[in-house]
């Protein structure tokens, strides 16, 4: 089963996922939202018809000092219809603080034109919060042993 990760934005959606084995993290679309959760939650179905999802990760944008945002308040109950749609599929949520930044970084450095981040720039935070959930439950996972 893959896991799926969004970055749940105020005009766009990142999504990414992993590959079959739960190893790696790969960009797979960014979604005009146009102010409706329909929309993406449209989408959401279609991606879960072609791959078997698991889990779903949503980035929970937190405020520096790890306080709760106004913006992690309407992600909170975009998680919560989540939790409603697809109620045999674990949801959980992790802090994506600077996955923005990081994001940002990672286009600055490879050169990507300015006209085409604003399209990416969401998937490629739906990474970096995908990757810091598989990190987060390897790292659970050699605590184990």
């Amino acid at each position: 089963m893959r896991i799926l990760g969004i970055d749940y934005g105020e005009a766009r959606v990142g999504i990414a996922i992993t590959d079959a084995l739960n190893i790696t993290a790969q960009g797979l679309e960014t979604i005009q939202r146009n102010n409706s959760d329909k929309i993406i939650l449209k989408r959401l179905d279609e991606i879960m018809q072609n791959y078997e999802i698991g889990t779903i990760v949503v980035g929970m944008p937190l405020h520096l000092n790890g306080t709760i945002s106004e913006r992690a308040k309407i992600t909170q109950e975009f998680v919560h219809k989540l939790k409603c749609k697809y109620n045999k599929i674990k949801i959980e949520t992790i802090d994506e603080r600077l996955t923005t930044v990081e994001a940002h970084k990672t286009m600055n450095f490879l050169d990507i034109n300015k006209n085409k981040k604003k399209n990416i720039v969401d998937t490629i935070s739906a990474v970096y919060i995908l990757e810091t959930y598989l990190n987060k439950i390897k790292n659970s996972s050699n605590d184990i042993k």
